[in-house]
């Protein structure tokens, strides 16, 4: 039997660094959504007790160092399952982009599993497996939209924000997130974009008012590191995007679009600036 699952991008509406934490992470509080963006995995099972990823692109691993390899031995481990199983990753989301795609191969390697073996574990479990592997899983487990605080896995459920278009552009550059955390100063931040604001956004339904809201504060410390990726988001902005923003620790930025007539001139303008360009809709 052949089990498939959908693992789609997630956006940061909002991104807030409160302070960091004796542990080390930092407190956060974050509204995510999807995109149909994704990766497709398809996974089966194997008679001998091994793991088993291929994928059709080369720049991934397939090994331990895999989101999806961990969500698998994690499972496999905690649920005393002694199969194996080949998991084929179908890339579509970008890579080290600030688009949740491991952790969203993870969620749905725990999903698909949970199903293939028959395991019966309630979503909330999952969600709790899943923060065992990265922060963003527990939110991709579920999907829809969230707001995230503590670390990024205490979720809360939203209403889906109000449905557009979204224009991803990413760059031929990769952001390591610990660096970009690393090099914030939580403590001297001048201005926090607003949770509960954007929550009212979403729950009026008001595009304008979630274009108006949206704030990350890691852009500007990924901006400092790659002016590149500030000079794109200015590139969103001058063709006519209603509402821009870099997502998590970047570098892709995304572009909100209302009206559908602009869509294909934003989309066209940004393939002048860089390969990598996804014209999409929100999964609400």
């Amino acid at each position: 039997m052949k089990i498939y699952e959908k693992a789609p991008a997630k956006i940061n509406l909002m991104l807030d660094v409160l302070h960091k934490r004796p542990d080390g992470y930092h407190e956060v509080e974050m509204i995510m959504t999807m995109v149909d963006l994704a990766d497709r995995l398809e996974m089966y099972e194997l008679p001998r007790d091994t793991i088993i990823i291929s994928s059709q692109v080369g720049y991934i691993p397939l090994d331990e160092k895999n989101l999806a390899f961990q969500a698998a031995k994690l499972i496999k481990e905690r649920y005393h399952v002694t199969k194996g199983v080949y998991i084929h990753l179908d890339k579509k989301i970008p890579v080290a982009a600030g688009l949740a795609g491991g952790s969203s191969d993870a969620a749905a390697t725990l999903r698909g599993l949970n199903r293939l073996w028959n395991l019966n574990i309630p979503l909330e479990e999952l969600q709790t497996l899943g923060a065992e592997l990265g922060s963003d899983v527990p939110f991709c487990v579920t999907g829809g939209t969230a707001l995230a605080t503590g670390r990024g896995e205490q979720l809360t459920p939203l209403p889906g924000p109000p449905q557009c278009w979204v224009i991803l552009a990413k760059l031929p550059i990769n952001v390591s997130t610990a660096e970009v955390y690393g090099r914030l100063r939580s403590d001297k931040l001048q201005k926090h974009p607003s949770a509960q604001r954007m929550q009212e956004a979403i729950m009026q339904g008001s595009f304008p008012a979630v274009c108006s809201e949206l704030g990350n504060v890691l852009e500007d410390v990924t901006l400092q590191m790659h002016p590149e990726v500030a000079q794109l988001r200015e590139t969103m902005i001058r063709l006519g995007a209603d509402g821009v923003l870099m997502s998590g620790s970047g570098p892709t930025v995304f572009g909100l679009v209302s009206k559908e007539s602009k869509v294909a001139r934003i989309y066209n303008g940004l393939r002048g600036f860089c390969k990598e360009v996804y014209a999409v809709r929100l999964l609400t």
